[in-house]
């Protein structure tokens, strides 16, 4: 049975049993997939909620949908999986972005690191990222899109970690990811992947000091984005199987 088409939208928007779809999405529903009244819909909010919607009238400037709660309601699993990437060269890092979102990162930093090939990063690029995003939650029904947050330096990046994130730094010799993971045991995980030119050394030693763990993907020399997509699937795996091993308790 076909499911039936997915959208993104903001918690704000829905008002009891009534949610209403603008911008972007509203093109997408209306004029791109041309979703009459009567439609079922599903939508997801930046919480993991979900639910399911009838759309039962368009106006010029938005749909208005009547909804109902869907059976699961907050996203789980990955939602302690979080990406720090080192920003990298144009569709390299949308691609980047992209998976990030298909394989559950809750979150993705963008980093400016000092051999990294990017010194800022313009709003319209965020912006271009943020939409690929919630694309990416759309095509593989995650339950919440990844929230791509401003770029940071590392010295700032530092600054912002929770307590309790087991925080890993990708490093080239370093023991297995997966060994790391497993070892460890903990839910919310931080992963850091640097410019193809590594961090520098002050970075390094600052990263060190905040007590960031080393872990390895093998011997082969990986491109950041490959590194990182590697990365995040072996977390997502392993956080997996965290969760399988307790029965899904804390």
């Amino acid at each position: 049975m076909k499911r039936a088409a997915r959208f993104a939208i903001s918690s704000a928007a829905i008002k009891g049993a009534v949610a209403l779809v603008d911008g972007g999405e509203l093109h997408h529903m209306r004029d791109v997939m041309r979703l009459r009244a009567g439609a079922g819909i599903e939508l997801f909010d930046e919480r993991g909620a979900e639910y399911l919607g009838i759309i039962r009238n368009y106006h010029a400037g938005h749909a208005i949908i009547e909804i109902t709660p869907a059976a699961r309601a907050v996203a789980e699993a990955t939602a302690g999986l979080v990406l720090a990437a080192s920003v990298i060269k144009g569709p390299r890092m949308d691609f980047l972005v992209e998976k990030a979102g298909e394989l559950g990162a809750r979150q993705l930093w963008p980093v400016l690191a000092e051999r990294g090939v990017a010194r800022e990063v313009g709003s319209e690029r965020l912006a271009r990222w943020r939409r690929l995003a919630r694309a990416a939650a759309k095509q593989s029904r995650a339950p919440a899109a990844t929230e791509v947050l401003e770029p940071v330096a590392v010295a700032d990046l530092i600054r912002r970690l929770d307590e309790g994130t087991l925080c890993i730094v990708l490093a080239e010799g370093a023991p297995p990811l997966g060994s790391v993971l497993r070892a460890r045991r903990r839910r919310a995980v931080l992963l850091l992947c640097g410019p193809e030119g590594d961090f520098s050394e002050a970075e390094s030693a600052a990263l060190a000091e905040a007590g960031f763990v080393a872990a390895g993907l093998g011997g082969r020399r990986l491109r950041s984005e490959t590194a990182a997509i590697a990365a995040l699937s072996i977390a997502a795996g392993a956080l997996d199987e965290l969760d399988e091993a307790s029965g899904g308790e804390d």
